[in-house]
């Protein structure tokens, strides 16, 4: 089992909760990279009927999901059809199709202009409602999740804040297809590391996720019910010269008796805006772990990763 913490300690009043979620959250990025997190935002209804809409979505026929894959937007919203993305370093596409809802920009901010609209599948409307609905509810769990982080950093709590308001995060429901032939090499998703600031994972409906712990091992993840599964990408591993790790994960193929099953998983990417600075925190860089990584910005870093992985 991963560490696991409660939100709840770190919203109480109670500065000693609030310091040992700090803590353990912090052991648990700098150990293995992931943590289960209850007590969060989410509510469990959402979730279940988001999972519920995914699979209707994912149910139609080819050429009306098809009508929802937007040439041009590297994927960035709506529909990619199966085997598109692939991890970096690997040619084999990963045997996955996926949606994308993006940042919904309330007020006359700028950023609006970076970000393509939402789009909504005229045959499932509660799959659009339900999704940006679930999409809020990460996000503001995300925050909080930050503003911990820039305590166990020795940032001020609301380092992150500014840098993630309207920031460019993803909710991405996946549908992992049933396996009808033996694959060549390909997997569900080949071993990769996330590139944003945190994930956050809704319970997966079926086994697979495992995460390479420091000793080189696999090790299968699975999360309660009424629990997220929360992970460090790359952006922070850069802010933070590698002190928090971004961790190696990847979904594994079922057993040939589960090839028949479906697997579904909704992750939530959590970006910020591009101009968000990623050069290596001054307290992060010491003699004992000099300077990693060059300065760039979060946006920049982002068109280099996504053609790294085939979407751009």
């Amino acid at each position: 089992m991963i560490p696991s913490v409660d939100l709840t300690d770190f919203l109480s009043n109670d500065p000693a909760k609030k310091s040992a979620f700090v803590e353990a959250l912090g052991s648990a990025y700098e150990d293995i990279g992931f943590v289960a997190v209850k007590g969060h935002f989410l509510a469990e209804q959402t979730s279940n009927d988001l999972y519920a809409a995914c699979q209707a979505f994912f149910s139609l026929d080819d050429a009306t999901k098809r009508k929802y894959e937007i040439p041009g937007l590297a994927g960035q919203r709506g529909y990619t059809s199966f085997g598109k993305e692939h991890a970096k370093g690997r040619n084999e596409g990963d045997l996955k199709e996926f949606w994308h809802f993006g940042q919904e920009v309330v007020g006359d901010d700028p950023i609006k202009s970076e970000y393509p609209q939402n789009i909504m599948v005229n045959e499932l409307p509660q799959f659009g409602q339900l999704g940006l609905q679930a999409y809020k509810d990460l996000e503001e769990t995300g925050r909080y999740m930050l503003r911990a982080i820039a305590l166990y950093l020795h940032l001020d709590e609301d380092y992150f804040d500014k840098n993630i308001f309207h920031g460019n995060s993803i909710l991405r429901p996946i549908h992992y297809p049933p396996i009808t032939s033996e694959p060549k090499s390909a997997v569900r998703a080949a071993e990769h590391e996330d590139i944003n600031l945190i994930t956050l994972l809704m319970g997966a409906s079926a086994e697979g996720l495992q995460v390479l712990n420091k000793q080189g091992e696999w090790v299968n993840i699975t999360a309660l019910p009424e629990q997220l599964v929360v992970n460090v990408g790359d952006m922070l591993q850069r802010l933070t010269n590698n002190v928090l790790k971004s961790t190696t994960h990847r979904v594994i193929n079922p057993p040939r008796e589960k090839w028949h099953t479906s697997r579904f998983s909704i992750p939530f990417f959590l970006h910020p805006r591009s101009e968000m600075r990623l050069d290596c925190l001054d307290n992060c860089v010491t003699d004992k772990n000099p300077l990693q990584y060059q300065p760039i910005t979060a946006g920049a870093y982002l068109e280099e990763r996504l053609r790294e992985i085939g979407l751009k």
